[in-house]
Parts: structure tokens; C-alpha cells; sequence
């Protein structure tokens, strides 16, 4: 007992001096680093630490006689990053006996008490390469095998059934495939918002899968290798080189900063990594956005040679047959629906070609993709794309034939973006390549949001897409020259990140384009504006109140005509739709549709005074009720209580759904609450006729954010009696939520407990946590106090970071000051909101109240940003 217990001290004491020693090794390898940033020595240095541990672990448990110990994975690449699992195989010769087992058990909890955290596994040479076969992964990560201690004889031998029952094309149809599906789970680009550097397509792992193909298929197991063997140009291994390098660096920084093992460039550690790359702000972005901007770059170039080369191998593995190949014309041949080049110097001799192989493209709807010749070429060439090449009369033709085509015009741009030929013939736009927008709405990168801009409005032309932009598609089958459209969403956020208005900017980098490509005055004219005002639309629709005719007029002078009108409606709803999933919905759909109507009318002259309006509107809603069965005079007695401003505030749909619920209430102490989804069934329309009190928003705000509904918009009135009539539009947090379900609740939770919320419980029941995005990209809140246009009330303007509960506290607080609230209009965008208040109170005719109100707002609103730091 005595003998077994000083036995298991030493053993204690081994395993502690070896845990010592790999941490102060490592300690000093990450230390040497730090004064020399070299990615390879440092995985290499801390490989090898592992190693000398895992051997010195093997003389306290031995392996079992004829065994061996490799490492697999990334560790048998000879790399280990600071925090990734060591990946091992114990390769046995026969199946373990007991004894043998329980050494093993206790050799792989030694690694474990040392601190290398292994992924182990256990098998014999029979059990690997059934795994092998049945698993493309385990196939892949025994490739990757590297002796480490133990039977040499064993590992050759499996080696050598592993190279004897590798099937290379089976090996390349399988690891595309899974590389397909992996691009799928982020989503296909390279240009997430939180790329995962080592899974993200153009990272880390799509240059290991080039490595895997080249290697089964017998190119070769380095960059410098497979460069001899033909496959890549010098040029290519010494870019692709250079990105590995830079990935692996990135991947070491992720893990060093965080302290585990982590591969996703989060929001709260972007700013961290600039810091460690010595990257520092400038005048107009931010630390992080610069080196977002960086690694988008290197995540596109990793992407394209990665498309170039796996096509390049599939193209050696699974040779064409060139009697199927037919000459296209002079320059271009069609093989297997594959666009080819029949010159490999077609470039140099015929630079024009770099635009026009894409419009052969797009003439040609059988052609699916380009041949790795066609890439290759046209990738080494993006670089005869300069100024005289672009002052040429024939290239600039080229490109908006480009743009005029009926057919793959998204696919050719897309390409041309990728390929580095876009961003060389527009210069202004090579600029926005990568350039990440840290706003909290925008989930794109400048020239990916272009792009998703163009694909929406190219689906407005579309057929099969016309029931989800009906609108849209009406109006683009009328609307002439069409192809203007895509010139003014390429240049719309083409002046982003420089300072200044990029509006202002973009109207000068279009026209000048329009002058260059010879557009006629009034396309010229067209695309300017749309550039300039590309903002407007939305803001009108979102914070104005489009039942004051007013507010129609002024909007309808800046548009003009109704071309105009026309081209900046179907520009903002591909606009906003290209923004962010969390953006758009259907309620801000009906508001852009509500405007163009609106101002289609006033254009047309059809728009008469408040007047007209309002009488109009109120034959409407009587008509409706008439077809309800109401009487005349029902209806009359209800509207009495009423004044104008119910009337221009609510359209007369609205005005004859209150009216048919509540002209039975008159001269009663009800409450009403009615629930009904709106327009495009993404939301919930609830009226609240109830007595008012005081509190009565606050307890509404507050009952709508216990429910998990956030308010687009609020319009409150007050009888001649005193009574509320509250209309309020809101849309749940989860899109997957019953509404009508919701709408039986809300009417019966509100209708008998209403008097019953407090708002100190309503308080504690919301939920204040403050997203990530609003934690790593803070920015200040505003607020904007101004007379309203009538004189008598005020306009509160508020920019604020999103939260649930916001409007809750914005409500206390005009309790707090006396301040009354006749409509509010809520614009979310993303993780931002935009909210527009119109108010009366006493308080607001002081300067000194006034201040203080202010104050107390930014307050609240700064309160949030501290949570959120």
C-alpha cells in the first residue's frame, strides 16, 4: 500500500513538473512572439512543446507494444494555435487487451492534467480506414498523420494503405461538396458581419481545402509544390502564402486576446484585434472598421483563387472532352456550358475583352460559369483596368451594355466584383470594397449591400418575385429605361467612409460617370437625383406625418415629376430591403406606399387643401360603415366627440374600424380594446378607447414591452369627453408568434386589468440587456426639440440605441413633465431607432423647463449607452 502510494506521489509529482514546464515554455514562445509576429514559428514552436510533453507522458504510460502515437488534424500539419485541441491517434496493431486499456485511460487523463486537451482517439489500423471510407472528415484529418512516438513500422504501413485506397476524384467530389456546405451555414460570402476567420468562406479552412484536393490529386502537399507542378502560377502561391500567413496570425490574435480557444471576430473583440495590429482611427472610420476593411480584402482574394484552383483540379481530375467544345467566335469557345478563352494571352492582346467576356455571358444564357483558363486569365489581367483603359470610348460602351441587358446582370456585376474588375473600372467603389458599416443596421459591407441593392431591384423586373414587391413590379414594367435604376444603386453609398455627406458626394462621382458615358441630359439628370435624395423617401415615410397635406407638398416639390416619384420608390424599397433582414417589414412597406400614392395625387393636381382632404376621408369612412350595416346617425353621435386632428391623423380604414367598435360606447365608462393584424399580416393594429389618466402611455408602453411587441407607431387622441382613443401599431420580437393568439390576449389583458398595471412591476418586467452590436459600437444619443409647424405643438426628435422598454421610460418622463403626447412615430433600424414625437406641454414654452426635459431624456437615453459599455 505504502510501495503503491509513493508510486502514484512520483507519478503526481512527474505530471506537475511536466505541467510546469509546458506552461513556461509556452509562456516564452507566446513572449518571443509578441516581439516577432511570426505566425508559423510560434504554432511550430508550440507544436513541438507538445510533443516533448506527449513523449515524456509516454514513460510514465507506456503504449502498448506495437503501437503508435501520431497526431492528426491540424497537429499533424505540425501547428498548434493557443488554444486548439491537440488531435491524436493511438494506432494500434490488434484490439487492446484490458490491461493495455486502462494505461491508455490513464495515459489520455495525464495529457489532460498537463493542460493539452486532447481529441483523442484509439484504433487499429482496420478500424481507421473503415472510418476513412465512411467519412470524408476522418479521411481528411488522417491525411494530415504525423508520427510522434511508438511503432514507426505501424504508422508506414498505414500510411501506405491510406495512399493505396485514396480515390482522388471521389476525395475532390466529396471535400466540394462538403466545402459547399459549409459556405452555406455563413451564409456563401466572405463578407459577414462576424466572420469566423478559420470556417468563413475565404478563410483559413478554404485554403487548407485547396492543400487537401492538390495533395490527393498528386500536386503536391505545399504552395511551393504545386507551383512547380503546374497548377499555380508563382504569382499565386506567393499571394496565396502571404494570406495563409495572415489568417494564421489572425486566428493566433483571437485566441490570445480572449484566452480560449476562439475563431469568430465578434463585434466586442474587433476593436481588441486593431489594437494588438496597431491600427488607429481616422478622421471618418473607425479602428475596427479599417481592419475589417483589411481582412474582407485578404477574404476575397483567398476566395477567388480558391474558386480558381478547385476548378483547376476538378478541370485535371475530370477532363472536358474538347470535341465537344464549339467555337463561340473569335476569342471564346463554349465546352460543357463553360465560357472559355482560346488565347491565354486574349487579355493582354485585347484588353476591351476583361468587359466583354461578361456581356458574353450574360448573351449566352447556357453558360454557367467561367473556366479556370477564363478566371485565371482575367485575374491576371484586372490589372491593364487604369486610367487610359477607362477613358476609352469602347470600354465605357461595353459596360453599360452591361448594365442594359435583360438577363444576368446581378451574376455579371458580382463576378466583376470578385474578379477585382468593378472595383478597377469604377475606382470610387473599390473604395467601399470591404468597408464595413458599424451603424446597427447595415449587416453588409458597402459594396455587398450595392449589390443586394441591384439584386432587388432586378427582381422588381422579375415575375415569379411579383407577388412580394406587387408595387414594385407594376411599376418597373412601366418605367422606361429601367437599367438607370442599377447606375444609381451602384453610386447611392459609393462616397461612404469618406466624411462628409455621401449623398452629396455620390450626386458628383454619378454625374460625372453619366458625363464619361455619354447619358443623355435627362438620364443624367434622373441618376443624380436619385443619388442625392436616396435617403429622402424613407425619412419622409418613416418620421413625418403623411395625413398633413403639407408635409405631401413639400415632399411632392423636391420630387417634381412623377418619373421621378417612380424611380426613387422602387430605389428606397430595394434600398432599405438590402439594409438588414431585421429592417424591413410590412409596416414600413405600406408607409413608402402610402407616400407614393399620396404624392402621386399631388403631382397630378388631385390633392386638394386640409379641407378637401378631410372631408374626402370622412365620406370614405362613412361609406364603410354604411356597408357594415351602421346607421347614419349612430355614426354622427360617435363622430361628435371627435375633432379634425382624429380626423387627418388616421386614413379611412381606420376611421371606420374605431367608429364600427366604439359608437355604441358613447355616454358609457367602457373600455374597448380591439386587436387586429395589419396590413401584410407581420404585425398587430390595437385601438385603446379607455378614460384617460395620466399615465395611461407609460402603462401601454409598458405592457406592449412585457409582451415582446415593439411600437412602430402611436397616434393619440383625447375625446370632448376625456377619453383615450390610442391607436398604436406593433410587431412582435419573434416572427414565428400566433398574432392572432396574441390579439385575443391583448384585447382581454387590456380590457379588464388595464387600470390594474403598475408601472414599477411593467419596469422590472422588460428586459434592458443591451445587444452586442450597441456594445461594441456605442454612439451618443441625440435629442432635437422644435416648434411644430402649427405653433401650438412641439416636434421631439430622438436618435437612440434599441432597446425594449425604451419608450416605457420616454413615456415616464412626459408624465414626469406634464408633457402631453399627440402622435409618435417609431423608425427601428437594426439595432438603432429614430423615434419622432409630436408633444404639447407647458413645460415646453420655458426655456429653463424645456432644458430640463432635455436633460432628463439624455439621461435616460445615456443611461442605455453605459449599460451597454
Amino acid at each position: 500500500m505504502t510501495q503503491q502510494s509513493g508510486l502514484n506521489e512520483t507519478f503526481s509529482e512527474r505530471i506537475s513538473v511536466i505541467r510546469t514546464k509546458i506552461l513556461l515554455e509556452r509562456q516564452a514562445a507566446i513572449e518571443k512572439y509578441r516581439h516577432q509576429p511570426r505566425a508559423d514559428s510560434l504554432l511550430t514552436s508550440l507544436r513541438r512543446i507538445a510533443d516533448q510533453a506527449l513523449r515524456q507522458l509516454l514513460e510514465l504510460y507506456p503504449l502498448p507494444k506495437g503501437a503508435a502515437l501520431a497526431a492528426v488534424g491540424g497537429f499533424g500539419r505540425g501547428e498548434l494555435y493557443p488554444f486548439s485541441d491537440v488531435d491524436l491517434l493511438i494506432l494500434l496493431p490488434a484490439d487492446p487487451s484490458p490491461i493495455a486499456e486502462a494505461t491508455l485511460s490513464g495515459l489520455v487523463a495525464a495529457m489532460w492534467d498537463v493542460g493539452l486537451e486532447p481529441g483523442c482517439s484509439v484504433r487499429t489500423v482496420e478500424q481507421c480506414l473503415a472510418e476513412a471510407r465512411a467519412d470524408i472528415t476522418v479521411e481528411t484529418s488522417l491525411l494530415e498523420l504525423r508520427w510522434i512516438a511508438g511503432s514507426r513500422s505501424l504508422t508506414q504501413v498505414f500510411m501506405q494503405r491510406m495512399k493505396e485506397q485514396l480515390d482522388p476524384k471521389s476525395f475532390y467530389q466529396a471535400k466540394r461538396s462538403e466545402m459547399q456546405q459549409r459556405h452555406s451555414r455563413y451564409q456563401d460570402t466572405p463578407y459577414s458581419l462576424e466572420p469566423n476567420c478559420k470556417e468563413s468562406p475565404g478563410g483559413l479552412r478554404d485554403l487548407q481545402v485547396i492543400l487537401w484536393m492538390a495533395k490527393a490529386a498528386g500536386f503536391g502537399q505545399s504552395w511551393g509544390q504545386i507551383a512547380q507542378s503546374g497548377l499555380l502560377t508563382h504569382a499565386e502561391a506567393r499571394d496565396l502564402n502571404r494570406a495563409e500567413q495572415a489568417f494564421k496570425r489572425l486566428r493566433i490574435e483571437l485566441h490570445l486576446l480572449v484566452n480560449r480557444r476562439e475563431d469568430r471576430l465578434l463585434f466586442d473583440l474587433q476593436h481588441g484585434l486593431a489594437e494588438a495590429y496597431q491600427i488607429t482611427a481616422n478622421a471618418t472610420r473607425r479602428s475596427s472598421e479599417i481592419l475589417m476593411q483589411r481582412y474582407y480584402w485578404a477574404a476575397r482574394l483567398v476566395t477567388q483563387l480558391n474558386t480558381l484552383l478547385v476548378q483547376a483540379i476538378g478541370e485535371h481530375l475530370f477532363p472536358l472532352s474538347q470535341t465537344d467544345a464549339r467555337r463561340l467566335d473569335e476569342h471564346y469557345l463554349v465546352s460543357h456550358h463553360r465560357l472559355d478563352i482560346v488565347d491565354d494571352d486574349l487579355f493582354q492582346k485585347h484588353p476591351s475583352e476583361l468587359l466583354r467576356i461578361f456581356l458574353v455571358m450574360q448573351q449566352n444564357p447556357e453558360l454557367t460559369e467561367l473556366s479556370a483558363r477564363a478566371l485565371r486569365a482575367i485575374w491576371h489581367a484586372r490589372h491593364l483596368i487604369d486610367a487610359a483603359f477607362r477613358a476609352e470610348p469602347k470600354n465605357r460602351h461595353l459596360f453599360i451594355q452591361i448594365l442594359k441587358q435583360n438577363q444576368g446582370i446581378v451574376h455579371a456585376l458580382r463576378r466583376m466584383t470578385m474578379l477585382n474588375i468593378l472595383p478597377r473600372y469604377i475606382p470610387a467603389f473599390r473604395r467601399v470594397v470591404g468597408q464595413m458599416q458599424h451603424d446597427l443596421f447595415h449587416v453588409y459591407t458597402v459594396d455587398q449591400h450595392t449589390l443586394a441593392v441591384l439584386r432587388n431591384i432586378r427582381r422588381f423586373t422579375m415575375l415569379e418575385h411579383a407577388q412580394e414587391y406587387p408595387l414594385a413590379t407594376r411599376l418597373i414594367a412601366g418605367f422606361d429605361r429601367h437599367w438607370l435604376l442599377y447606375v444609381a444603386a451602384l453610386f447611392h453609398d459609393i462616397a461612404k467612409g469618406r466624411g462628409g455627406d455621401h449623398s452629396t458626394l455620390g450626386a458628383e462621382d454619378v454625374k460625372k460617370f453619366a458625363r464619361t458615358h455619354d447619358l443623355a441630359k435627362d438620364e443624367t439628370e434622373l441618376v443624380v437625383f436619385l443619388v442625392r435624395h436616396h435617403l429622402l423617401m424613407s425619412q419622409v415615410a418613416q418620421k413625418k406625418d403623411l395625413s398633413d397635406p403639407q408635409v405631401i407638398r413639400d415632399f411632392a416639390a423636391i420630387v417634381q415629376t412623377p418619373r421621378n416619384l417612380t424611380a426613387l420608390y422602387l430605389l428606397t424599397v430595394a434600398d432599405v430591403r438590402g439594409t438588414s433582414p431585421k429592417v424591413w417589414n410590412a409596416w414600413k412597406g405600406k408607409l413608402l406606399e402610402d407616400l407614393f400614392n399620396l404624392t402621386l395625387a399631388a403631382l397630378g393636381g388631385s390633392l386638394g387643401d386640409s379641407n378637401t382632404v378631410l372631408r374626402h376621408r370622412m365620406d370614405e369612412a362613412a361609406s364603410l360603415t354604411r356597408l357594415a350595416g351602421l346607421r347614419d346617425d349612430a355614426r354622427e353621435t360617435f363622430w361628435a366627440e371627435l375633432d379634425i386632428a382624429y380626423f387627418m391623423r388616421h386614413d379611412a380604414q381606420e376611421i371606420a374600424w374605431h367608429t364600427r367598435h366604439l359608437y355604441h360606447c358613447f355616454g358609457t365608462e367602457a373600455t374597448v380594446v380591439k386587436a387586429r393584424p395589419t396590413e401584410g399580416g407581420e404585425g398587430l393594429q390595437v385601438m385603446v378607447y379607455t378614460k384617460h389618466v395620466k399615465e395611461l402611455f407609460a402603462r401601454l408602453c409598458g405592457y406592449f414591452g412585457c409582451r415582446g411587441l415593439n411600437i412602430q407607431d402611436a397616434r393619440i387622441h383625447t375625446t370632448r369627453r376625456g377619453y383615450a382613443l390610442d391607436s398604436f401599431i406593433v410587431l412582435p420580437t419573434d416572427k414565428q408568434r400566433d398574432l392572432r393568439a396574441d390579439a385575443a390576449l391583448i384585447e382581454h389583458e387590456l380590457s379588464t386589468q388595464l387600470d390594474l398595471l403598475s408601472l414599477a412591476d411593467l419596469k422590472h418586467k422588460i428586459s434592458t440587456r443591451a445587444s452586442r452590436l450597441s456594445k461594441a459600437f456605442p454612439f451618443p444619443p441625440s435629442v432635437e426639440i422644435k416648434p411644430g409647424d402649427d405653433n401650438a405643438s412641439w416636434v421631439l426628435d430622438i436618435t437612440a440605441t434599441d432597446r425594449s422598454g425604451l419608450l416605457s421610460d420616454l413615456a415616464q418622463l412626459f408624465v414626469a413633465f406634464n408633457i402631453h403626447l399627440q402622435t409618435a412615430k417609431v423608425m427601428t433600424l437594426g439595432d438603432r431607432v429614430e423615434d419622432v414625437f409630436v408633444i404639447k406641454g407647458d413645460a415646453l414654452s420655458q426655456p429653463r423647463t424645456q432644458r430640463q426635459f432635455e436633460r432628463a431624456l439624455l439621461d435616460t437615453l445615456s443611461q442605455e449607452q453605459q449599460r451597454a459599455a
